[in-house]
């Protein structure tokens, strides 16, 4: 069944000239279908330059926008529609203007977890990858407005400085995890490395080894001496991490209310094989984007690529 979804699959992407892309935090098959697999920051670098005229976007809505803002003239789909984020819904656009309006002499920095109505209110997105450094290019005393993630806007705030007005938002993943499971853990492997998502809470940054973006902590796993990791971010990542190190060990952080070993984003797993496949066949779910939206978005998402490829 699966090899046969699989064909069927490869056959309608050749056919349409679709290209599937894919976040890190996907399930193993469809990472292993896609044709290209990537944090936020690649998954819109690689929609900005592809020459596709379908683009299947196997992760959450906001990136889905993103890849239709950037590319206005191509057919951009979604596996399964309700494949959302707790992180760009805990910032409703309306609430962020009002918000935004009470500072008028901010700069408005966004995390690309959010919808496109929030990225058109924004001067600059940030991904986890580049956050940082965009940051630091703006004066040390620049007045600047950080949304919706409350905790990598700490994090941010405290490895350079800054006091950044935030938004009170945070991932339902990255929220979650247990700072006392993760002591357990290290505990019951003393040599393992902690690595760390910023968009989790301080005190378990506080205890990591290393902390950055996915990409950031793909290549911290592949470079360093460490032979065990404890992962905290959504475990999807570890299916990467394995095929690029398969001698090391990778033992996903626990979440608190669970009896999980794991912590998964319920979003990121709604797509199937099954659903890519009626994706492609169909061409639906599609994304929409207003084009009056689309254009004041633009530009900010512009500002970051422009930024990243310095």
């Amino acid at each position: 069944m699966a090899l046969d979804i699989r064909e069927a699959i490869n056959s309608l992407r050749r056919e349409k000239r679709a290209v599937i892309l894919a976040h890190y935090y996907q399930r193993a098959d469809i990472q292993d279908i896609a044709d290209y697999v990537g944090d936020s920051l690649a998954l819109a670098q690689w929609a900005e330059r592809t020459d596709a005229e379908i683009i299947v976007l196997c992760g959450v809505h906001f990136m889905g926008e993103t890849a239709k803002i950037l590319c206005p003239d191509k057919k951009v789909l979604i596996p399964d529609a309700e494949a959302g984020c707790s992180l760009a819904d805990s910032c409703p656009a309306s609430d962020f203007e009002t918000f935004v309006r009470q500072y008028p002499k901010h700069t408005v920095i966004s995390y690309v977890n959010t919808s496109a109505a929030v990225k058109a209110l924004t001067d600059i997105v940030v991904t986890s990858t580049n956050a940082r450094s965009i940051v630091e290019s703006f004066p040390q005393d620049a007045p600047l407005i950080f949304g919706p993630d409350r905790n990598l806007g700490n994090y941010i705030n405290s490895v350079t400085g800054r006091r950044m007005l935030l938004w009170d938002g945070a991932c339902h993943v990255h929220e979650q995890f247990s700072l006392e499971k993760i002591l357990a853990l290290k505990r019951q492997y003393p040599q393992a490395a902690v690595i760390t998502h910023p968009e989790c809470k301080r005190p378990v940054i506080q205890v990591s080894d290393f902390v950055g973006s996915t990409a950031a902590l793909i290549g911290f796993t592949k470079r360093s001496e460490h032979m065990q990791f404890i992962v905290a971010t959504e475990s999807g990542v570890i299916h990467d991490m394995r095929k690029h190190s398969p001698h090391k060990l990778f033992l996903p952080a626990p979440p608190e209310d669970s009896t999980c070993a794991c912590n998964e984003c319920s979003f990121m797993r709604l797509h199937t094989m099954e659903k890519l496949y009626r994706c492609l066949r169909d061409e639906t779910p599609e994304i929409q984007v207003d084009e009056a939206i689309r254009l004041r978005a633009l530009l900010p998402i512009r500002r970051m690529l422009d930024f990243s490829k310095k």
